[in-house]
């Protein structure tokens, strides 16, 4: 029988009003059930928001290094259930278990990194204009912040976006996605074993139409943080701000590689399958266009069909790359691959179904060659394991290809030209761009973000950006 996992709301695990639950499926096989949430309502919603509203003013007096302590512990709870949750991640997520188990481990780094953190937040002091006068400033807690989170990395996300706002004193209402919210909760259970105070985290899982709406409409939710669709979070930010609140959102990509003339064919061939079909395809940085000069294309090609075709595909607990995580999400990478065939692409590697996993959300690890930049395989997000491959003339045309969609989150170029690595540098429009690396993997104390329909281009996330997020300045003048 499988259990049922309850909502956490001002320190307690309720059941949902609707007396409503779903169940989450195992995306390698999806007759078994792994487990079952509340699919709650805006009741659920509401009380989550009241809770962390009457919390905040306590956590936010608490001092730094105390609300660290709880982080740190939090994050040796998670340390030592680290085995169990990287099985959960992999049963709800279908992520092979390698991925899985580094992505745990980042959510553990990300407690221990903002429990140090929360030992240095005040603020700066200035001089004054009079002799009696003391000029500074001190960084004081937003309020209440909602946390609305993806499927794609289902405690990596929650973890980068709770941390900071937690470490800084605010209190929280946490949506998480309901393909994939165990992971989640697994943080709620951590924090509540550390000794978090009541009602200063809130977890209600449901759809975004009622969860989701609520939380950011609220008028006692003072910022909001979303990750997800570029569709989807677009609508968010006008309702966050419409109703005034601080808004961050963080949504899809359409990630390059380039690879120039001096490139090695084969390393750039492992760079882009690495950053390609690493994660199923399901990352939001991601490679999903290999933008290739004319002189080392087909020997690239040759190189990147074979590294697809070796891939072992199977369920994420014992092979290289996992399933898709649910049904939708393969059927729409189907659905791109047909219409890159029907646009004239021409299939390299993969295209379908691993005939032994029917039964699962599977996809082959595809290669389309002869793209042009205006297919929409080459312009529109995929999430999956996709990769198509452009060739190009020379740099000049391959960064203006990279370029030339409505996405920019990361991009990378493979070069033994410096020259050309520093313009990449330079005029590669991403927030995130790398030279002789994989467009995917990101570090947990620099900022991450996007630029145009990746981003609300508003506020960072990680390390001290995510902390700028959820803070406020305060100036004081103090005489004396």
């Amino acid at each position: 029988m499988t259990d049922t996992n309850e909502n956490y709301v001002n320190g307690e695990w309720v059941p949902a009003a609707t007396g409503e639950t779903v169940d989450v499926v195992n995306p390698a096989n999806p007759d078994e059930v792994v487990a079952r949430y509340q699919q709650s309502g805006t009741e659920a919603a509401t009380d989550a928001v009241e809770a962390a509203a009457d919390a905040a003013s306590d956590w936010a007096d608490t001092p730094g290094p105390d609300r660290g302590a709880v982080l740190r512990d939090a994050g040796a709870i998670l340390d030592d259930r680290k085995d169990e949750l990287t099985d959960q991640l992999v049963a709800e997520e279908g992520k092979a278990r390698p991925e899985a188990a580094g992505e745990v481990q980042r959510a553990i780094d990300i407690f221990y990194y903002f429990a140090e953190k929360a030992r240095d937040l005040g603020g700066s002091l200035k001089s004054a204009s009079g002799r009696d006068t003391s000029l500074y400033t001190v960084e004081e807690p937003v309020g209440v912040a909602a946390l609305i989170t993806p499927w794609n990395y289902p405690i990596a996300i929650p973890a980068w976006k709770l941390a900071p706002a937690l470490a800084t004193g605010n209190s929280v209402v946490l949506k998480p996605a309901s393909a994939a919210p165990g992971p989640a909760v697994a943080l709620a259970e951590a924090l509540d074993e550390a000794g978090l105070p009541d009602g200063v985290l809130n977890l209600v899982t449901g759809p975004g139409s009622s969860v989701g709406s609520t939380f950011v409409e609220h008028d006692a939710v003072d910022a909001v943080s979303f990750t997800g669709s570029s569709e989807v979070g677009e609508m968010v930010y006008d309702q966050a701000t419409d109703a005034g609140k601080r808004a961050q959102m963080e949504m899809g990509g359409k990630n390059p590689t380039v690879v120039g003339a001096s490139a090695d064919p084969a390393e750039a061939a492992e760079i882009v399958a690495n950053g390609g079909f690493g994660t199923t395809g399901q990352s939001c940085t991601a490679c999903s266009r290999a933008v290739v000069h004319e002189d080392v294309y087909d020997e690239f090609v040759d190189e990147l069909v074979a590294r697809a075709e070796a891939i072992d595909i199977g369920p994420g607990s014992d092979a290289e790359m996992g399933p898709q995580v649910s049904e939708s999400e393969r059927d729409g990478t189907l659905e791109y691959i047909g219409i890159a065939e029907d646009e004239g692409a021409t299939l390299a590697a993969g295209g379908g179904v691993p005939a032994e996993y029917d039964e699962g959300y599977f996809v082959e690890p595809t290669v389309f060659t002869d793209v042009e930049p205006d297919y929409r395989i080459a312009q529109e997000e995929v999430f999956g394991p996709v990769v198509a491959v452009i060739e190009v003339e020379d740099f000049d045309e391959g960064l203006a290809v990279a370029n030339d969609v409505e996405y920019g989150l990361s991009a990378s170029v493979v070069t033994d030209d410096h020259t050309e690595a520093k313009r990449f540098l330079s005029e590669a429009e991403a927030g995130v761009v790398k030279v002789n690396e994989k467009t995917t993997g990101l570090e947990l104390h620099v900022p991450f973000g996007g630029f145009k329909r990746s981003s609300s281009e508003t506020w960072r996330e990680q390390g001290d950006a995510g902390i700028d997020f959820y803070t406020i300045s305060k100036t004081v003048y103090d005489n004396y």
